[in-house]
């Protein structure tokens, strides 16, 4: 019976084996289906394999889950495919932002051709890398699906390859701040139908801005700055109905605006400064309706400002400083209430300001300075609340005195230089909230007042070029965050140490520059200049032509990013010290017309970056000591015991 069970139960037991075995071997078979669909195309692996080993550096490891093992699609970091597991993406910046991180690293290599291989492949950013150099290869071209690249921030160089005008399908593409030279060829250009971003900036491209630029009606931002093209902008350019930000700033284009310009009605940012273009500006710039920073500056200009600017109703930074613009300002200016910032310095108005731009209430800063403008300033500014920075200097405004109504503002920065002001410093002035204030090259009389210590937020004062007769007040010392001080050809008397033992309010009120020249100070300077709490980040001293005497403090040579040192006709005598040597960032060493003797100390002719040196009229002695930079002869005469070049050389004992 036990017998005849098993017999019965063996047809079973060998159906549920075979069972098993087709459950597996489908299941194995879907596996490897499934496992084998999802490897990314051959071709597109050893493309972006090829790329890989043209990288030489990668310190962050970008690259490092690119290996050939795994599968390209789903496993490598930056790489992205489509259902039919082509690349369509490749992503690896250099500058990766997250909600709480940024990520700075960079990759050295070439680009590989190979990656002209993929041929799904719709973006492709490796910018920020910065290390990336050789030139963009042609089989680039091949990207026939290409949407948006992104190679900016390199050290790419060579031209744009002319293959690039089969990129029928670009939107954006972001070459600048590379050294990419050559032209742009208008057959390359414009091709470019489909895009809406172009940036170029910050590389060494030439000859003028193609014609076909007009071609891209999509564009909405054209960024070609900091190159070298030339030529004159083209008249097209007024096709491009969507544009919102043009900025062509730094170049060498020339001729003069196009009236068409004013066809760019979208246009939100225009920046066409450090150019050489010249003419007037058209009136048809009132068609920019939507402008809102306009920056012309550092051009060649000329003519009248258009009344039509007083369309602009959306403008905020009005830039047209450096140029040769001439005629009175337009009134109509008044009419721009959302104006922030009016930049015309250094041009050639004549006039009045107009008292309507006293209706520029959002107004925070107004420069007017080194034009032709008359006085009286009009007391309607009284009312520009938010008004931060005025700069009215080097103007024939005749002011005598600094209007009383200025008391109304909560000015942030007051720069009247050179406009006919005199007498003696205004009282008002103590209770302010200046951190600079620059009254310069005026006839400004009388003693530098004790209040002069309770405008604490000063960090920027200029008095040179006044008739000022007083010492310097011990009030001076609160000023515990003035960083730059001008007193220069003055008649101020006493002691320096007033000025070296300012306090600080660290890390603010440390000096970087202090020029006390052409005045009647008297010493000697401090020993312990070195060590003033004030001091030690001072690039710039220069106390010339005050009768100081005493001896030049070894001290000095603590200041470690001193660049300018002029002691000129101070009267100072002893050894020019050796420690004097260990300011190494100095560049300028002007120390003629005093009494000192001794040799000059090797280690001063050593520095590395010394570009000017002068101890010509002094009493020096023995061999001049060898050194690299070229010295001039004049700058040692006067000295009858030294010798050696360039002076004849020292006599055999």
């Amino acid at each position: 019976m036990a017998s005849e069970s098993s017999s019965m139960e063996s047809p079973s037991h060998t159906k549920t084996l075979l069972s098993l075995f087709c459950f597996f071997f489908f299941f194995f078979f879907f596996f490897f289906f499934i496992h084998s669909s999802e490897a990314c195309h051959p071709v597109d692996k050893e493309a972006l394999l090829q790329f890989k080993s043209k990288i030489i550096s990668d310190p962050s490891k970008l690259l490092q889950s690119w290996i050939i093992s795994s599968d390209c699609c789903s496993s490598w970091e930056g790489v992205a495919c489509d259902s039919s597991k082509r690349v369509v993406n490749l992503s690896r910046p250099g500058l990766v932002s997250g909600n709480d991180f940024i990520l700075d690293t960079y990759m050295i290599g070439t680009l590989s051709p190979y990656l002209g291989n993929l041929s799904n492949l719709q973006l492709l950013d490796l910018s920020d890398v910065k290390e990336l150099k050789g030139p963009i290869p042609s089989e680039f071209g091949k990207l026939s699906h290409l949407t948006l690249l992104f190679l900016n921030s390199n050290k790419l160089t060579g031209s744009i390859p002319v293959t690039f005008k089969s990129l029928v399908r670009l939107k954006k593409l972001y070459l600048g701040d590379n050294l990419i030279s050559g032209t742009v060829p208008a057959s390359v250009i414009g091709s470019w139908k489909s895009l809406s971003e172009l940036g170029l900036s910050g590389n060494q491209l030439v000859s003028s801005i193609p014609d076909t630029i007009g071609n891209l009606v999509l564009l909405t931002i054209l960024d070609l700055h900091g190159n070298n093209f030339s030529g004159s902008l083209p008249a097209r350019i007024g096709l491009l109905k969507n544009l919102k930000y043009l900025d062509l700033s730094e170049n060498r284009i020339t001729g003069s605006l196009p009236y068409s310009i004013g066809e760019l009605s979208a246009l939100e940012l225009l920046y066409l400064n450090r150019n050489w273009i010249s003419g007037s500006i058209p009136p048809s710039i009132s068609e920019l309706s939507s402008l809102q920073f306009c920056r012309l500056s550092e051009n060649r200009l000329t003519g009248n400002l258009p009344a039509s600017i007083g369309k602009l109703l959306k403008i905020q930074r009005l830039i047209l400083e450096n140029n040769r613009l001439t005629g009175e300002l337009p009134p109509t200016i008044g009419q721009l209430k959302t104006l922030t910032d009016i930049f015309f310095s250094n041009n050639h108005f004549t006039g009045k300001i107009p008292s309507g731009f006293g209706n520029l209430e959002n107004l925070q800063t107004l420069d007017l300075s080194r034009n032709q403008l008359s006085g009286p300033i009009p007391d309607q500014l009284a009312k520009l609340q938010n008004l931060q920075s005025l700069d009215l200097s080097f103007n024939p405004l005749r002011l005598v005195s600094i209007p009383k109504w200025f008391t109304k503002l909560k000015l942030f920065q007051l720069v009247l230089a050179n406009t006919g002001i005199k007498g003696q410093l205004p009282s008002w002035l103590s209770s302010s909230s200046l951190s600079t204030l620059d009254l310069s090259s005026n006839a400004l009389t009388g003693k530098l007042p004790y209040w002069i210590g309770n405008i604490t937020n000063l960090s920027f004062l200029n008095l040179s070029n006044n008739d000022f007769h007083s010492s310097i007040p011990i009030e001076f010392k609160n000023l515990s965050i003035l960083m730059v001080l001008d007193l220069h050809s003055n008649k101020f008397t006493g002691n320096l140490n007033t000025i070296f033992a300012k306090e600080t309010s660290d890390p603010l009120g440390h000096f970087n520059s202090i020029d006390v020249s052409n005045n009647m100070f008297v010493g000697p300077i401090d020993d312990n200049i070195g060590d003033r709490p004030a001091i030690p980040n001072i690039r710039s001293l220069v106390l010339s032509h005050n009768p100081l005497g005493g001896q030049l403090p070894k001290s000095l040579g603590k200041l470690s990013e001193l660049q300018i040192l002029e002691l000129v006709s101070n009267g100072l005598s002893g050894n020019i010290p050796i420690e004097l040597g260990d300011a190494k960032e100095l560049t300028t060493i002007l120390l003629s017309k005093n009494k000192l003797s001794g040799a000059i100390p090797e280690k001063l002719l050593e520095l590395t970056k010394l570009q000017k040196f002068n101890v010509s009229g002094n009493r020096l002695s023995g061999r001049i000591p060898p050194h690299k930079i070229n010295i001039p002869v004049l700058a040692f005469l006067g000295n009858p015991g030294l010798c050696g070049s360039p002076l004849p050389p020292c006599k055999k004992s």
